[in-house]
């Protein structure tokens, strides 16, 4: 079997090579850099805490915890009134502020260390062709060579050759805001604690306006961004220092004479430690690096700016797109080539790590197992809806949110509403709320077709994350929830008083060996967790979680039929044909239950390049319907005509406004006849095997090959 080709080398790309290799799946980074890591501090990154326990799982969470820094509260200020405080602790974690650059790093060393892995720097694709059995990859560059591959998965940024060569438009919204940002080492009125500051005071009492946030850094650094007025004035490196120069003036004046109170608390109050945000900005290099501007500089008048060491500068403009699809046959997009978004505080990297989680499971399912097209098509449904409610939510805030206090309506809306309108910033910021929650597949294809028999209400919906409640794993050790997911269903007992029990005594009492019979006889790989209590569950509620958290449903007691029907559903249905979005699902799995021919390992990362590797195009067919059908730029993707993806790059505008062509499949093409459920041929063998064909779909399917070209040269690694 064939290993996953991954393009971008950025942390999407980076986390799900990563996430496959935990899951026993070779993948191959493609990376068009060279390889050095770019540090820059004003280009920061905020991780909330789902995606944050999702990198702790992948081996990152100690050297994220040591280059991060989290906030023990969040403040929001508008003028000099504070409107709203929020203090976190165990029990509501605080995200977590990163450079990007050590983020980077702490995947790029945890990857290092696996085997099935590997990174290749200076490979910039070029081409891509699909088969049935897999897809062919062509680089440039250095390490230029062909690359064979099960699936592709483009993580390649907003410029995104995958998603050109595929041919998908990227509709949406350009310059949806800007932001100044700068990264600079000083002293504020509220040491470690991250603000949101609206409509802030000017210096000598010159009126207000704009927005504001500073969150700290670990060092005494700090983050701050402007919010700039709509058009595309350039921000000088003067006006850029003018506005830290007020900013702090600013906030020292205030914190030090003790005006601003509001909610019971001061503007300069303290409240502990900060987190922040994350640009990926276009700047324009570091401003007065290594620079100090003296306390007191400037008119006497005017209120003393504290020192500060000014490090790095950068202008960050948020766009907002949505690409009309995630997958064409074997090839996937993600994070940024998927989409782009980030006003009001919303986090695009937080909706490409969860991209990541929410394919990585599936194509581990599909390259171990084989795979249905509802398992593949899924992924699209779920992250492409998630994402477009992100956007809409965004979309429908902005114009209350910025033209509203631009335009002087603030008196026309109702009393309170400034501090509401804050509170919605503040969601987005902090991850909560339409603007900034983790989703909920509510109406995911995986799910059961019927709610199953006993189904019990608990306290989170069916579809949502679970709760990360304290479990007894297998082994007798006790874990928080979230930590056992990724590696297969969980099957969760609500029992109460079994912490108390020795596990030689539950795990053969009561609902116990019942539970473990049937969790073994599941169609999909399973674990049995057993949880002193769960929201709003009752004792022998029985919960079964997906791979990546989400709920599939709740019963009271061990219902066996019913436990199959929920794995069943997760996997997609099982393996097998049915139209796609184009071409197949996986290869069939070995008789070892891994996948490839029968018996054969994977081979090393090194014999995965290979020269000549070619194969024609192939028509695509229409896959099942998605509920997003509303108009605008994030509307359903049924209006649009199924290309074949083509040899060289389609040429587009910026904002890929072009219509997609029909694709026909390769004249004088017929399929080579070779018996059903056979590995992929070897210089002209075809070994007997039953079953269905690698790709998932019964009968015949042709392996094209050009001319010149030996099967010999075509292998790769998996097979």
């Amino acid at each position: 079997m064939d290993p996953v080709i991954v393009v971008g080398a950025g942390p999407v790309g980076l986390a799900l090579s990563l996430s496959l290799a935990r899951l026993d799946v070779p993948s191959v980074v493609l990376d068009e850099a060279p390889g050095a890591i770019d540090p820059r501090p004003a280009r920061t990154v905020v991780l909330r805490p789902d995606t944050t326990a999702f990198l702790a799982r992948l081996g990152c969470g100690p050297a994220l915890e040591s280059t991060g820094t989290r906030w023990t509260a969040w403040r929001a200020v508008r003028r000099r009134r504070l409107l709203e405080r929020v203090e976190f602790g165990p029990e509501a974690p605080s995200p977590l502020h990163v450079p990007q650059h050590a983020l980077t790093r702490a995947l790029r060393t945890a990857l290092a260390g696996e085997p099935l892995a590997r990174i290749v720097a200076d490979s910039r694709l070029d081409e891509l062709k699909q088969d049935a059995y897999g897809v062919s990859a062509h680089t440039r560059g250095s390490n230029g060579s062909w690359w064979r591959a099960s699936y592709l998965v483009g993580c390649d940024g907003p410029r995104s050759t995958v998603r050109k060569l595929l041919e998908v438009r990227f509709p949406g919204r350009t310059a949806v805001e800007r932001h100044a940002v700068a990264a600079l080492r000083t002293e504020l009125p509220w040491p470690g604690e991250a603000l949101l500051h609206r409509s802030p005071a000017r210096q000598g009492g010159g009126g207000s306006g704009g927005e504001v946030t500073a969150r700290p850094l670990p060092g005494g650094l700090w983050r701050l961004d402007w919010l700039l007025p709509p058009g595309r004035d350039l921000v000088t490196p003067d006006a850029l220092v003018a506005r830290i120069r007020d900013s702090l003036a600013v906030w020292t004046a205030e914190a030090a004479s003790g005006s601003g109170s509001g909610a019971g608390t001061d503007f300069g109050g303290r409240a502990g430690l900060g987190g922040g945000s994350g640009p990926q900005a276009g700047a324009y290099g570091a401003a007065g690096a290594g620079s100090r501007a003296p306390a007191g500089a400037g008119d006497p008048r005017l209120p003393a700016v504290p020192p500060y060491e000014l490090l790095d500068t950068g202008v960050h403009t948020v766009h907002h797109r949505l690409a009309r699809r995630w997958r064409r046959g074997r090839a996937f997009l993600a994070g940024d080539a998927a989409h782009l978004l980030g006003a009001l505080g919303t986090q695009g990297l937080d909706e490409g790590l969860r991209d990541a989680e929410n394919l990585a499971w599936k194509l581990a399912l599909a390259w171990h197992q084989g795979a249905s097209e509802a398992l593949l098509d899924s992924y699209q449904a779920e992250r492409r809806g998630a994402v477009t409610a992100r956007l809409r939510a965004a979309d429908r805030a902005l114009p209350l949110l910025r033209d509203g206090e631009r335009g002087g309506r603030w008196r026309a809306v109702l009393p309170g509403a400034a501090r509401g309108h804050t509170a919605m910033l503040t969601d987005g910021h902090l991850g909560r709320g339409p603007l900034g929650a983790p989703p909920a597949y509510a109406r995911s294809p995986l799910a059961p077709a019927t709610d199953p028999a006993g189904t019990l209400p608990v306290g989170t919906p069916v579809g949502a994350p679970v709760a990360d409640v304290p479990v007894t794993a297998p082994d007798g050790s006790q874990v928080p929830l979230r930590s056992r997911l990724g590696h297969g269903l969980l099957v969760v007992l609500v029992a109460p008083g079994t912490g108390v029990w020795e596990r030689r005594h539950w795990k053969s009492a009561g609902l116990m060996p019942r539970l473990t019979k049937a969790v073994e006889a599941l169609p999909m790989r399973a674990e049995v967790l057993v949880a002193e209590a769960y929201p709003g569950a009752v004792a022998h509620t029985v919960l079964v979680v997906r791979p990546d958290g989400h709920l599939v449903a709740a019963m009271g007691g061990v219902r066996p039929a019913e436990l199959y029907a929920c794995a069943d559903a997760v996997r997609g249905g099982g393996t097998g044909g049915g139209s796609g979005e184009a071409g197949t699902g996986a290869g069939a799995a070995g008789s070892d239950g891994v996948g490839g021919r029968t018996g054969e390992p994977p081979r090393t990362p090194g014999e995965w390049a290979h020269s000549g590797a070619r194969s024609e195009p192939y028509p695509e067919t229409r896959a099942g319907s998605y509920p997003d059908t509303r108009s605008g730029p994030y509307s359903d993707m049924r209006s649009e005509s199924r290309p074949v993806p083509h040899s060289k790059p389609h040429p587009e505008a910026h904002s890929e406004a072009h219509s997609e062509p029909h694709g026909e499949p390769a004249a004088g093409r017929r399929p080579e006849s070779h018996p059903s459920g056979g590995p992929l041929p070897v210089d002209g063998a075809f070994p007997q095997a039953g079953g269905e064909t690698p790709g998932g779909a019964p009968g015949s399917v042709s392996r094209d090959v050009p001319e010149g070209v030996s099967e010999a040269q075509v292998r790769s690694a998996g097979g």
